[in-house]
């Protein structure tokens, strides 16, 4: 047989090839599509459709044909005439015909430059009559998609710090029964006097605010209720008084009478289960007490019950009742924390002092690595089991690109809890380290940890073919992947706008990705004007560019090739 003759090659979309006069096959045309290849999801999708023009194939004919991507063999198809054996494709003496071939490959480097080209062996009957002479149908892949920055996000787990925190003071007045008059031993008890002192620090201390002073007065569960009622209101009124004369005493002017919040609850059935839980009765007994409550819900009648059990009675009334008549004072204020400066300074010279929230929030603080690691650090010392210390070390060694000392770090911060943002900085992780499959899983099991999940994902979908996912997943805000991701997915106008608007407008990539957005809207001006921009920032752009097929259109255009030579 002879030579096939070309109609086009390299950078031409539709290849044609026809055959020479031969007896057995001849005039085949190839129509590559697309032409040059393309990669996608580390694939290449290869499509190629074949017309035999009337009389182009002999009737006992057989051709088996085998495409070859470089040296990598294709999946072999068989044609045959009409009278032939076999189980090939029948194409017509007559009339002549059409057939797809098309295959799957996986991606390798190679493939960037390699030729697509057609061979194989032609039969009459059992008898080889002849070989199909290799033929270049296509040459090169488009490998836009590896493009995409592998830029994955990690999350730093937040602390809850709190610059001004509601806090509480208490202490408490006890009374005899049936009385509401503060005793004198009551005002030199040591929770007394605490609060004393706690006034006069309070009164200079410019980071106390005292919100209000609530006290509640309480009565213990015997006798009138209606009576219980009126004491319990008056126990909170005489604690009001003794509270505000140890304001004066402290010179305390946040002890003013407006902030005072009284209340009297009554008979206090609930301080009775706690106390009576406490104190050292029979069990026994502690039950049959809890019965009666429970069974009886009249305070009248519960008391009744109560006095039948004598000495049961006798021990509450001694042991039990005495706690529960009482005024508790809480005052309620604001405590204002480090400020900034302070927070730097004391993990300086104090660092033991500050607690978990407060070394978590000092590492946002600074900009230094370093200083935010040894935070970091400090806080996995102090607090061994808080999973947040680790995964934000684990952060900080992702940030200097130690990927073995940022995994560790991860891992066991998940390990201390099962957390979707560990999750997502594992996938951060493994997609950085090019294992896309784990890190998808990973990044399903991370979902609602944060925006950045679904930026990483979009990555992964670049990876995956998956054009219009990525371009949701990245979401509003302009990237350089979320660019190429519009590109990819066919629009070129949406792409175009979200380059511009990303940090990546001026850099290198930027100008780069800017001009096969040109190429693909056929502007070959502001093609080479953008692809020169590029290597101007990085010159090894030129070299990319030779290689590049997303150019194959300008291979003859001297304008563009003057910017790549």
């Amino acid at each position: 047989m002879k030579k096939q003759s070309l109609k086009g090659l390299a950078f031409i979309a539709v290849a044609s090839s026809m055959l020479a006069s031969c007896d057995q096959l001849k005039d085949l045309d190839y129509k590559v599509t697309p032409c040059p290849l393309e990669m996608h999801n580390d694939s290449i999708r290869i499509k190629v459709d074949v017309t035999l023009p009337e009389k182009g194939i002999k009737k006992k004919a057989r051709a088996e044909i085998t495409p070859m991507l470089g040296s990598t063999p294709l999946k072999t198809v068989t044609i045959q005439g009409e009278k032939a054996t076999g189980n090939g494709t029948v194409i017509q003496y007559k009339p002549g015909g059409k057939f797809t071939y098309t295959d799957v490959v996986a991606y390798k480097p190679e493939y960037e430059e390699t030729e697509l080209a057609i061979t194989g062996k032609v039969y009459k009957g059992s008898k080889e009559k002849d070989e199909i002479e290799r033929t270049v149908i296509c040459t090169g892949t488009i490998l836009t998609p590896n493009l995409a920055n592998r830029n994955f996000k990690v999350i730093m787990a937040k602390d809850e710090f709190k610059r001004v925190n509601e806090m509480g003071y208490m202490a408490t007045i006890n009374y005899l029964k049936g009385k509401s008059e503060v005793r004198s031993t009551e005002l030199n008890d040591k929770d007394i006097k605490d609060l004393e002192k706690w006034m006069m620090m309070a009164q200079t201390n410019p980071k106390i605010a005292v919100k209000s002073i609530n006290i509640t007065g309480y009565a213990s569960p015997e006798g009138e209720e209606d009576k219980n009622n009126t004491l319990s209101t008056d126990r909170a009124g005489s604690a009001k008084t003794a509270s505000m004369n140890l304001a004066k005493k402290a010179k305390n002017e946040k002890g003013q009478t407006e902030i005072y919040n009284l209340n009297g609850k009554g008979e206090d059935y609930e301080g009775f289960k706690v106390e009576l839980a406490k104190s050292k009765m029979n069990e026994d007994d502690k039950q049959l007490v809890m019965r009666v409550l429970e069974m009886y819900k009249d305070p009248a009648q519960r008391e009744v019950e109560m006095r039948n059990m004598g000495k049961t009675f006798t021990y509450l009334d001694n042991n039990v009742f005495p706690q529960l008549r009482r005024s508790e004072i809480k005052v309620v204020y604001d405590q204002t924390g480090y400020s900034d400066e302070e927070l730097k300074a004391v993990s300086q010279s104090k660092i033991d002092t500050l607690n978990l929230e407060e070394l978590l929030f000092t590492a946002t603080l600074t900009d230094d690595l370093n200083e935010k690691l040894r935070l970091y650090k400090q806080a996995q010392k102090k607090y061994p089991n808080d999973y947040r210390a680790y995964n934000n070390a684990g952060g900080v060694y992702y940030m200097q690109n130690k990927m073995t000392e940022a995994k560790s770090e991860f891992e066991m911060a998940n390990s201390k809890q099962d957390n979707p943002i560990s999750k997502n900085n594992l996938a951060a992780i493994s997609g950085t380290q090019g294992d896309f499959t784990k890190s998808k899983m990973l990044l399903d099991q991370a979902k609602g940890a944060g925006p950045e999940v679904n930026y990483n994902m979009g990555i992964i979908n670049i990876k995956r073919g998956e054009y219009a996912a990525a371009v949701s997943n990245f979401g509003s805000e302009p990237s350089y992947n979320k660019a190429l991701a519009q590109m990819l997915n066919g629009d070129a106008n949406a792409a175009l706008a979200t380059i511009d608007a990303s940090p990546d407008k001026e850099t290198a990539q930027g100008y780069y990705l800017k001009a096969i957005i040109a190429a693909r809207q056929d502007k070959v001006d502001l093609a080479a004007s953008n692809l020169k921009s590029s290597i101007a920032k990085d010159p090894s752009m030129k070299a990319k560019a030779k290689k590049d097929k997303e150019f194959y259109k300008y291979a003859d255009n001297s304008s563009f090739t003057s910017v790549i030579n």
